[in-house]
């Protein structure tokens, strides 16, 4: 094939093999089927899985390069879960374009992620932004890489469905978004107001910070507001994905209402 085995594992190692060829890898059953049709390059599957689902195989669009006859010993060594369903792709990354979503004729429900690190918080995250009606999210260049292989499996298909960025310089996004008329309000331990508090019926973007340090001094003062979550008890913190997805259904709630 093309796409020798070692070249594979690469890509599932290694984001910079990921950048560099604009591709990554999904296992699985259920991400195959979600896998965009005109996206797939390769499909790797073992015997067993082929014999068990030939239509499956039988409608990969022509030009796919298709290997169905792998041993399943090999194939575990490809694949980065513990228990391997019989089947991998390769796909060519989206090409979204930014412009596409800052020139949006309504008023856009952004998030960005600064320096997040855990893929099961970023591909939760994605998963509950299509979830909630978010365009587009965006993250910092040393954010987890959204198509890790852990990360690809949280998002639980929405991978291929909500577009992402990764912004590397900050302040010329942000200058960007005041261009846009898109408000950041920014989830922090000094916000003044509750979350529930604010108005998000306009352009809004949420600004989540890092699992152990929250968001930096330079990226909470960049945000038009500073925002809290109220929380009762001991609590100090959310998980990061949790108060993600509080904030996104909050915005959810009152543009629908």
């Amino acid at each position: 094939m093309a796409f020798s085995f070692k070249e594979i594992k690469e890509l599932e190692r290694s984001r910079k093999a990921r950048d560099v060829q604009g591709l990554f890898v999904t296992e699985g059953k259920k991400l195959f089927l979600e896998a965009p049709r005109e996206s797939l390059v390769a499909v790797v599957a073992t015997r067993e899985f082929a014999a068990e689902n030939p239509e499956l195989l039988r409608d990969i669009p022509h030009g796919v390069e298709v290997v169905a006859d792998v041993r399943e010993e090999r194939f575990a060594g490809l694949c980065d879960t513990k228990t391997p369903q019989g089947i991998l792709a390769v796909i060519r990354k989206p090409a979204f374009l930014l412009e596409d979503y800052l020139g949006y004729p309504k008023a856009p429900l952004f998030l960005f992620l600064e320096d997040l690190q855990d893929p099961g918080n970023a591909g939760t995250i994605l998963r509950t932004a299509e979830a909630a009606g978010v365009d587009a999210v965006f993250c910092t260049r040393n954010t987890v890489d959204y198509y890790h292989p852990k990360t690809i499996r949280s998002t639980m298909g929405s991978i291929y469905r909500v577009p992402q960025f990764v912004v590397d310089n900050v302040p010329a996004f942000f200058e960007r978004l005041h261009l846009a008329n898109v408000r950041s309000f920014a989830a922090h331990l000094r916000g003044k107001k509750s979350y529930d508090e604010e108005d998000y019926r306009g352009g809004t973007i949420f600004l989540i910070g890092n699992e152990g340090n929250g968001l930096s001094g330079a990226v909470a003062n960049a945000a038009d507001r500073l925002i809290r979550i109220p929380m009762a008890g001991k609590v100090e913190s959310l998980n990061a994905a949790m108060a993600a997805g509080i904030l996104m259904y909050e915005a959810g709630r009152q543009r629908r209402t």
